[in-house]
């Protein structure tokens, strides 16, 4: 939703300037004068924490790489040496790793509220295959950090997933060794993900710029669900009005954040991360990051190995086509009664995904005889209806459905004393 721009320039530096590089013209468009649909409540204010996370990120990574050694022998005693003898090294190395889990905790509401909200409909078909790829990205530099420690789960969990790429036809082998840079996980290993860990939150960041690019052109979406029709009654200013409510959730949400860093650091990590990587001693349970383990869960319900990484990353590229499934005309699940439900099947089904994946796959749910429905079990349910629900529920929802009357506009959805309020409420 492109808008005419409103900003003018209040000296001559600013008039030279603007006929030259309009940096400033950009801001004043982009994040102070930017019509924003009046409806909006907080679950859009995940974009703005999204951008604090990724700044905290980059700051806090940027600061550890110049202690960091990525080595097999002095990466574990470095990453101690951050935490014991480096001013605040503790503090920074608590916020980057607590910043991952706060970061994951932020991208699953925002993508849940699109879906819950029908943002990946036309016409912002880009804005959310750009957010996807963000959401890739971000996997894969969570699982290049998660390495970098050098701990017990580090290692393992670098040697599981690698050997994973070996199952790929043709150029499984290769890939795997490329990553590797050998034969087995060393230390050409660790300067590989080391480098690509700190290279890809650029490449994020890169993306998020053509992300609210793609915003910006589209305009964003809105609880109703509909277009902006009068930009007077429908819109109100970015600032003051979205950047005050921004500033609140995140503050809130900075709260959270300073809890997990200050009174409980590693209550999102694992234990035996702490004891340093010994390639002869197996972990009783081998697991990754909390944010991973549905995907994990997925992995292990297919007892085929090719099988099972082609499920893993489908679960994922079927996001990437999300907007060509669903068949229903209308976007917010405030109107779609039976998708309502169904959305929140859907996060069980992902929140059980990730139980499933934190547990010893033989793991008893419910004992019968001699044996019982074990997590494996349970896996591989939740792993068939995380699929129906994209390809089977999806195109028919949006077929059988009958969704209640939409508001004639964003503004007569808010306002009260309305007719289409009375009509929906």
């Amino acid at each position: 939703m492109s808008h005419q721009s409103t900003y003018t320039p209040g000296n001559g530096f600013s008039r030279w300037m603007d006929e030259r590089l309009p940096i400033m013209r950009l801001v004043n468009d982009s994040f102070v004068d930017y019509p924003t649909p009046r409806n909006l409540n907080y679950w859009w204010t995940f974009g703005g924490i999204l951008t604090f996370c990724l700044a905290v990120q980059i700051v806090t990574g940027i600061v550890l790489a110049m202690h960091y050694v990525p080595t097999t022998e002095l990466a574990f005693a470095s990453v101690e040496h951050i935490m014991r003898d480096v001013n605040y090294g503790w503090l920074i190395r608590y916020v980057h790793s607590n910043g991952a889990s706060m970061f994951f905790i932020a991208v699953y509401i925002h993508m849940f509220r699109g879906l819950y909200y029908g943002s990946y409909k036309a016409p912002r078909e880009v804005l959310w295959i750009l957010g996807v790829l963000i959401y890739l990205l971000m996997m894969a530099t969570a699982f290049f950090g998660y390495v970098l420690p050098w701990g017990q789960m580090s290692f393992w969990g670098a040697t599981v997933i690698t050997n994973l790429f070996g199952a790929i036809p043709l150029v499984g082998e290769s890939l795997r060794t490329w990553l590797w840079g050998g034969f087995s996980v060393g230390d050409p290993t660790l300067n590989r993900f080391f480098s690509l860990h700190y290279l890809f939150p650029f490449l994020i960041a890169g993306v998020v710029i053509l992300h609210v690019w793609a915003l910006h052109v589209s305009g964003q979406g809105n609880p109703a669900g509909i277009e902006v029709k009068d930009p007077k009654k429908d819109t109100i200013p970015f600032t003051p009005y979205a950047t005050i409510k921004d500033a609140f959730g995140l503050a809130l949400f900075a709260i959270l954040f300073a809890y997990f860093v200050f009174y409980n650091p590693n209550g999102l990590g694992e234990p035996d991360n702490y004891i340093v990587a010994n390639p002869l001693s197996t972990p009783a349970h081998i697991v990754p990051e909390w944010y991973l383990l549905p995907f994990y869960a997925i992995l292990r319900a297919v007892p085929d190995k090719l099988g099972g990484v082609v499920l893993m990353f489908g679960a994922i590229a079927i996001l990437f086509v999300l907007p060509w499934l669903d068949t229903s005309k209308v976007r917010s699940a405030r109107f779609r009664p039976l998708f309502k439900q169904f959305f929140w099947i859907f996060v069980a089904v992902c929140i059980g995904l990730g139980y499933c994946g934190g547990q010893s796959p033989d793991k008893i749910l419910i004992a019968v005889g001699d044996g019982g429905f074990d997590v494996t079990d349970l896996s591989r349910i939740l792993t068939i209806y995380y699929f129906a629900h994209f390809i089977i529920l999806f195109p028919v929802l949006g077929l059988i459905e009958k969704p209640k009357p939409l508001p004639e506009s964003i503004a007569a959805s808010v306002l009260p004393g309305t007719r289409q309020e009375k009509a929906t409420s």
